[in-house]
């Protein structure tokens, strides 16, 4: 049997850049472009707060499974930083992947906003971007502690998602799906909250352009899913304990 090949650092910064690159570019895009299309009639022919939280999902799902196998597919610092505190992934590694990250978001967000700026009359600030925020800037005027009470409590849930559906135990190959739909259905509870971040990545890299009072609140959006993230990886390894086989007659360990 041959050796697997272990992926280089470049390899693996490479594709986490790819992937939340596509996620920012995809989820916040369908957002920016295609949320709210209206016909001459003014009915509304965009996907709605549904489409863009299938895309949100979808775009975590397919690039799970383009490079997930590289780097272990967490394009979102919230993620490197809960893997890390279940012992998942090596603390040498966190600082790399979340610099990548946010870079990758962020060129994702210029991208989105050179192709907006293509439309006569947009306005970045104006439009809010696709930005995160609370108050005012809340889709539905939710205040600073319901959002960061939403934003915690979301982020521990996506990591237990992940961390359960990565595990040892778990059916092999079906984490992507799990993780996919569990950001969609995220995105369909906390859109109206927050415009949903569960990600310091792709909460700066549409802040930038969105103005000052985007970068005034995106605080939240990098300290609540840090704290959901690190309550979800220390708790995960007491709350489910790997078991050992003790020679029960039918025992499965997987």
């Amino acid at each position: 049997m041959s050796d697997i090949a272990v992926p280089t650092v470049g390899a693996k910064l490479s594709a986490e850049f790819l992937g939340t690159f596509v996620l920012v570019f995809g989820g916040c895009g369908s957002a920016i472009f295609a949320a709210k299309v209206l016909a001459d009639n003014s009915v509304n022919m965009g996907i709605g707060f549904v489409g863009v939280s299938l895309a949100f999902g979808l775009t975590v799902l397919i690039m799970a499974y383009a490079v997930g196998h590289i780097s272990g597919g967490h394009f979102n610092p919230a993620v490197t930083l809960g893997t890390a505190f279940a012992g998942r992934t090596p603390w040498k590694d966190v600082g790399p992947y979340i610099v990548t990250q946010i870079v990758a978001a962020s060129v994702a967000g210029a991208v989105l906003f050179w192709i907006a700026s293509g439309k006569d009359g947009f306005d970045a600030v104006e439009s809010g971007f696709a930005s995160n925020g609370y108050g005012d800037r809340s889709p539905d005027g939710y205040s600073l502690v319901a959002a960061l009470v939403a934003e915690i409590v979301l982020t521990a849930i996506f990591l237990y998602v992940i961390l359960g559906s990565t595990d040892e135990r778990a059916p092999k190959g079906f984490a992507p799906i799990a993780i996919g739909l569990s950001l969609t259905l995220i995105h369909l509870v906390s859109i109206p909250i927050t415009n949903t971040s569960v990600n310091p990545a792709r909460s700066l890299g549409v802040a930038w352009f969105a103005g000052p009072e985007a970068l005034g609140q995106v605080w939240l959006f990098i300290v609540a899913p840090i704290i959901g993230a690190a309550i979800a990886g220390v708790s995960y390894k007491v709350l489910f304990p790997a078991f050992v086989d003790k020679g029960r007659e039918g025992f499965d360990r997987n």
